[in-house]
C-alpha cells in the first residue's frame, strides 16, 4: 500500500476531488499529519469517517522503525529499518543556528566513489517520498524540537532517485508541510550533469553541492568512477548553466584523502579550476572506516589546505567534524548492521 506521507498538498486536494469529496479535506489532513501529528486516521475530528475510510484503505499512516540511535557531541545517528527489511541512515547534528538533519535518498549506492562506505554495498533501490519525509518527522519526534535545516547528502545519489527528491522537497518546503525554507535545504550530487541541468529550472531556492574532491580527470577517475561518465568538462559547464538560471551559488563539496587530494599542488589546481565561477569550497576531514583504506589528512595539512585557497581569493571552509566516536561516516551504521 502506498503512504499518504507520499502526496504533496495538491495531490491530496485531486485525490479527494476525485473520490467526490472537498477540496478543504486536503488541508485538513495535512494538518493532522504535519502539525498535529497523528498516528493513526481515528485520532482525526474533522473529517467525516466514511471520507476517512476511503483514502485508509488507499493510503497507510505506518512509520518507519528505529532500530539504533547513536549519540556524540552534538550528533545523534538513527538507523532506520524499512518495511522491507532494508537499513538506511539519517544524522542530527546540533548547531548554534539550530539542528540540521542529513537524510539519506536511496539503500546503498551505485556511483562507487572508493572512499564512500555506502557505496561499497550497492543499490538496492531507490527510496518512496515517504520514506525521506518520515526520516524527518520521526527525528523531530524524538528530539521534541523543530527541525531547521535539512541536508540530502546521506546514503545514496540524490539525483539518481530525482523524482522522489523533488517530491520531497514540495512537501517539506510546503508551508503547511514541514514549512521549511528552501535556502536551509541542500541536495548533493557527484555529478549527473543532466540532473543539474533539469534542477536549474526547479522553482524552488534549494541549495546545491557538488562533491567534487579532486581538482583534475587523472585523480577524479580514480577515485569517482562518475566522472569517467561526466568529466570535468562537462561538469563545470553544467555548474556554470545553472548558476546563470539560478544566481545561486553552488558548493564543492571537497573531502582530503591523506597523500591522495591533500597536496598543495592540489590546492592550486582546485583553485584555478572554480576561479571563475560563484561558489565556495567546503573542507571535509575524512571519517575512516574500518572497510575502506584511506587515511584522514592531518590537520596540519588541511589547514595548508586551506590557506592555499584563501590565498587565491577562493570562499573557503573547513567543516566541523561530527561523530567520530558512532560511525558517522555515511553507510557504516547500515553496514555494521548488514554485516552481522
Amino acid at each position: 500500500m502506498k503512504s499518504i506521507y507520499s502526496l504533496t498538498l495538491e495531490e491530496m486536494e485531486t485525490y479527494f476531488i476525485k473520490h467526490g469529496s472537498k477540496k478543504f479535506h486536503a488541508d485538513q489532513l495535512f494538518s493532522w499529519l504535519y502539525e498535529k501529528r497523528i498516528k493513526s486516521y481515528d485520532e482525526i475530528t474533522n473529517i467525516k469517517k466514511d471520507v476517512l475510510s476511503t483514502i485508509e484503505n488507499d493510503y497507510s499512516i505506518q512509520p518507519l522503525k528505529i532500530v539504533d540511535v547513536q549519540e556524540d557531541v552534538d550528533v545523534c545517528k538513527y538507523l532506520f529499518e524499512l518495511n522491507d527489511g532494508e537499513h538506511i541512515e539519517a544524522v542530527l547534528m546540533r548547531h548554534d543556528y539550530g539542528n540540521s538533519v542529513c537524510i539519506s535518498s536511496q539503500v546503498g549506492c551505485n556511483m562507487g566513489c572508493k572512499f564512500c562506505e555506502s557505496g561499497r554495498r550497492k543499490k538496492v533501490r531507490n527510496l518512496e517520498t515517504y520514506e525521506m519525509v518520515l526520516q524527518l518527522l520521526m527525528i523531530e519526534e524524538l528530539l521534541k524540537k523543530r527541525i531547521s535545516h535539512v541536508v540530502v547528502m546521506g546514503i545514496g545519489e540524490p539525483f539518481d532517485n530525482y523524482e522522489n527528491l523533488i517530491q520531497f522537497f514540495m512537501i517539506i518546503n510546503h508551508p503547511k508541510g514541514l514549512a521549511i525554507g528552501a535556502r536551509h535545504i541542500t541536495v548533493s550530487t557527484c555529478g549527473l550533469v543532466p540532473k543539474i541541468l533539469e534542477f536549474s529550472n526547479f522553482p524552488l531556492q534549494i541549495n546545491l553541492a557538488i562533491s567534487l574532491h579532486a581538482p583534475n580527470n587523472k585523480l577524479r577517475n580514480q577515485i569517482m568512477p562518475i566522472n569517467k561518465v561526466y568529466p570535468l568538462e562537462e561538469l563545470i559547464p553544467a555548474i556554470k548553466t545553472y548558476l546563470k538560471k539560478t544566481n545561486r551559488r553552488v558548493t564543492f563539496e571537497y573531502i582530503l584523502l591523506k597523500d591522495v587530494n591533500d597536496s598543495e599542488e592540489c590546492a592550486l589546481e582546485l583553485a584555478e579550476l572554480v576561479k571563475e565561477i560563484n561558489c565556495y569550497i567546503n573542507l571535509i576531514p575524512y571519517n575512516e572506516t574500518n572497510n575502506i583504506d584511506f587515511k584522514r589528512t592531518k590537520t596540519v595539512q588541511i589547514m595548508r589546505f586551506y590557506d592555499i585557497l584563501k590565498k587565491n581569493n577562493i570562499n573557503v571552509t573547513i567543516r566541523r567534524e561530527f561523530g567520530s566516536k558512532i560511525s558517522a561516516a555515511c553507510g557504516q551504521l547500515r553496514s555494521k548492521k548488514e554485516d552481522l
